[in-house]
């Protein structure tokens, strides 16, 4: 017969094989800018008054997650403790936003009251926006967040079925999705079998099919052949010409003559939509090159980036293709100036008090522009009622800076009836993509031991040693200089556009013709803006 010590010793020992975890770490991750940093969301249970807090510099939707929280254990079939609960989202010095932590919070919950075995959410990430159901929702930055996953050396990551196939594409690491927080505890459990998901990325990369092309545009022969210099170089262009001359049409057709994107390229710019979460369902990556156009009242944060929070603007949605900006004039002009810092570097750096974040922003330029307020200069058919003084303030809203970063500059003449109700008789898309990718190759080797990839991102040293040209070139440049009275940019940018005319006809050396047709394409030089 055990005496009283003995039971009390018995009754402890229940006491301390029955007593739950009481604290749990769970992995997560959050992003900063494009890029994403793991984070441990720790969970502490103790007792106390009935609470629920959340540490570590959290944001509105982050704190707000309690609620869900609590309502979608309780709606899943789980004991919600009532006791003191303390959630630290660590690192604690990084402000954490989005509604990603929803998932893990939830699941340190039952980690910690002994639902779930802790060492079966080792190695693993968890991501997820929780409904009150209990069903996950996607979340933003996946597609970043997996990439840091598998830096870490991490196995697995838990999270929705819709963003499944944008963490695919990182090789190297187990994808799950789950539709549901049961799901979740039933895998961690081993009562439900979750198995990886793939993607194909051969697939994924096969040439897309885009509804408009090159034959569609009918005259502008020589706009077409602008527009294939600027795509064979990778060279900002200006268009000038009266509305209805088919600026937007060819404009909208770039990006079928842009080479594809190589798999870098596409997983950078895929990062950039991936946090903004407008990654197309379904499609694990952008495969093909973004055209942005944003509307001439865009902000200079709408454009850049910025915000409290900040996040992402045009520009960088347009990393590796095409920014297109009707109604140049029209924009603001502390809002163009802002572009020529990214035009530069290839990339936006926004300061806060908090944090500093850097976007990718390398991108085509392409503008259109009427020659005038009413847009008639020019014209024979019609009059224009513009004065010199208002086509003179008309033209100075966009500045000289600024058109120093543009390369080509092409006249759009109004299209004639006889083109307009004729066959197109000009190359295709896919035409003139061959004639590109030749140019491209040139360019590839030429610049296959610098860091930039095109004849538009050679600095004057590059200009030096790979745009020579021969007396009877020179003698035609400086005529041209001296008659229209070019600046020393337009003379740097001329030599650039005859490259890229060289390396179309698969020319070593730049010859006069090739001079002579980039001297045509600096209108803007020969006219007066400011």
């Amino acid at each position: 017969m055990l005496n009283v010590k003995d039971k009390l010793h018995g009754t402890a020992n229940l006491i301390l094989r029955a007593r739950p975890i009481m604290l749990a770490k769970i992995l997560s991750s959050a992003v900063i800018g494009i890029d994403a940093y793991l984070v441990e969301v720790e969970v502490d249970i103790s007792k106390g008054l009935p609470s629920f807090s959340t540490v570590g510099l959290p944001e509105g939707a982050v704190r707000e997650s309690k609620e869900r929280v609590k309502a979608a254990i309780k709606n899943s079939g789980y004991h919600f403790p009532s006791d003191r609960i303390t959630v630290n989202l660590a690192p604690a010095d990084i402000k954490k936003e989005g509604s990603a932590f929803d998932l893990p919070i939830a699941l340190g919950i039952l980690v910690a009251t002994g639902l779930v075995d802790r060492a079966s959410c080792s190695g693993c990430v968890f991501l997820g926006e929780l409904a009150l159901d209990g069903l996950v929702r996607p979340v933003r930055g996946v597609l970043s967040m997996a990439i840091a996953a598998k830096e870490q050396g991490l196995r697995g990551i838990f999270l929705p079925e819709e963003n499944a196939s944008e963490a695919a594409v990182v090789e190297g690491i187990d994808i799950f999705p789950v539709r549901a927080l049961s799901q979740v505890i039933g895998a961690l459990k081993g009562t439900a079998h979750l198995s990886p998901f793939r993607v194909d990325l051969e697939k994924l990369f096969q040439a897309p099919f885009s509804h408009v092309d090159f034959l569609d545009v009918r005259g502008q022969e020589n706009t077409k052949r602008a527009i294939e210099i600027s795509a064979a170089g990778g060279h900002n262009l200006i268009m000038i010409g009266p509305p209805g001359s088919g600026k937007t049409m060819l404009a909208r057709r770039l990006p079928t003559i842009l080479p594809v994107l190589t798999f870098e390229e596409s997983l950078e710019t895929s990062k950039v939509y991936s946090v903004m979460g407008l990654m197309p369902a379904g499609h694990g990556l952008i495969t093909m090159r973004p055209f942005r156009s944003p509307h001439h009242t865009i902000s200079d944060a709408g454009l850049i980036g910025g915000g409290q929070n900040p996040k992402p603007g045009e520009v960088s949605m347009a990393h590796n293709g095409v920014l297109f900006l009707d109604e140049l004039p029209e924009f603001r002009k502390n809002v163009l100036e802002v572009l020529r810092q990214p035009m530069e570097d290839g990339n936006v750096t926004i300061s806060r008090a908090s944090t500093t974040v850097s976007y990718p922003a390398r991108f085509m330029l392409v503008a259109a522009m009427n020659p005038c307020p009413c847009g008639f200069l020019g014209d024979p058919k019609r009059e224009c009622t513009c004065s010199a003084l208002q086509i003179q303030r008309y033209r100075a809203r966009i500045s000289g800076p600024l058109l120093d970063r543009i390369d080509l500059h092409m006249d759009v003449p109004a299209v004639p009836y006889k083109d307009l109700a004729g066959i197109s008789k000009g190359a295709s898309s896919g035409e003139i993509l061959e004639r590109v990718m030749g140019a491209r190759k040139v360019q590839q080797e030429r610049f296959s031991r610098t860091k930039i990839f095109t004849n538009a991102r050679m600095s004057s040293r590059h200009i030096r040693k790979y745009c020579q040209i021969d007396h009877e070139s020179g003698t035609l440049l400086e005529k041209a200089m001296d008659r229209f009275g070019l600046s020393a940019r337009a003379h740097a940018r001329i030599l650039k556009i005859a490259r890229t005319i060289a390396d179309l006809e698969a020319s070593p050396q730049i010859r006069p013709p090739h001079v002579a047709e980039a001297i045509q394409y600096r209108t803007l030089d020969r006219k007066i803006l400011r």
